[in-house]
């Protein structure tokens, strides 16, 4: 199976979890924090420590021991690329019916493998089918035969 190493410009599918995860917490509540990081991808803080050093020594983060860390210009810029990527897969699985455990799973797993040239191919077939219910409409009534 063919693996993509790295996704989004030179970041690591691993440091792109983190970022996305990031990003996430500081839209939310305006900041993001070791121990919540830890908590949403089921980690020990030690390992989110690392991991938040190496994305600092990329330009990804700004980070201070003990005070926390936020986005540089271009970790945002990746997140932001990661979001989309992440919103593009939803909504196009959504759109298919299938059930919001399912898209949740299947985009988690296929969100770091997908080219660029695939996902704004998907993205136009997401805008393709909304613009044409019809069509829609025969592709959900196949996928039930």
């Amino acid at each position: 199976m063919h693996r993509r190493k790295k996704a989004v410009g030179k970041v690591t599918e691993s440091a792109e979890d983190y970022l996305e995860r990031i990003h996430e917490l500081v839209e939310r509540q305006g900041f993001a924090s070791v121990s919540e990081i830890a908590e949403t991808l089921k980690l020990t803080r030690s390992t989110v420590s690392n991991m938040v050093r190496r994305l600092a020594a990329q330009s990804l983060l700004n980070y201070q021991r003990y005070r926390g860390f936020s986005l540089t210009a271009q970790g945002l810029a990746v997140a932001r690329a990661i979001q989309s990527r992440h919103e593009i897969l939803t909504e196009f699985l959504e759109l298919l019916g299938l059930e919001p455990a399912d898209v949740r799973e299947d985009v988690e797993g296929i969100e770091h493998h997908v080219s660029p040239a695939a996902l704004e191919a998907l993205a136009a077939l997401t805008r393709a089918l909304r613009k044409h219910p019809a069509t829609l409409k025969l592709v959900l009534n196949r996928k039930a035969q």
